[in-house]
């Protein structure tokens, strides 16, 4: 029990330290202020109920990305259409992080390609996580992650020319 406590304080540490991160991520795949906040809520929910699953403290943060990952995904599978991009909101919060989407042509660069790909540019650029770190995220071998990578920054090189 104590030690369900202590996972549980690192849990609610870790989301309370990374908020805007986990928000940028729900937003990035929802594109859409109300429903990336209803997406880490519905993750926060997940998280806490399944807090027994934690072996490792030091794989908390890239547990909960996952589970952020999953969730906006199960949403888009429901809504079955993207939204387009709310710049106000985004910067909104970003707590006075500069604006990692102000490039409208990288946005839209972006916008074209698929989740599997948009999701590592996103978790690996935007949100400066490892190759490790994603594909623990991912739940996909590191060179898998760096194959889709390599794919997803010559779409992008494409778009954008």
């Amino acid at each position: 029990m104590k030690g369900n406590l202590h996972i549980e304080k690192k849990l609610v540490e870790c989301i309370t330290d990374n908020k805007e991160a986990f928000y940028r991520l729900a937003y990035s795949y929802v594109k859409n202020e109300n429903d990336a906040v209803d997406i880490l809520q519905d993750s926060i929910q997940k998280a806490i109920s399944s807090k027994r699953h934690i072996k490792n403290e030091q794989y908390i943060k890239s547990w909960f990305y996952r589970i952020v990952v999953n969730t906006s995904l199960d949403f888009l599978k429901k809504q079955k259409k993207l939204m387009f991009v709310d710049e106000e909101a985004l910067e909104s919060y970003a707590d006075g992080v500069e604006n990692q989407y102000s490039n409208i042509d990288l946005e839209r660069a972006l916008e074209s390609l698929s989740l599997k790909y948009r999701s590592v540019i996103i978790l690996r650029y935007f949100e400066d996580l490892k190759i490790e770190e994603v594909a623990e995220i991912l739940n996909e071998n590191p060179n898998t992650i760096k194959t889709r990578l390599t794919k997803a920054l010559k779409l992008l090189r494409i778009q954008m020319a």
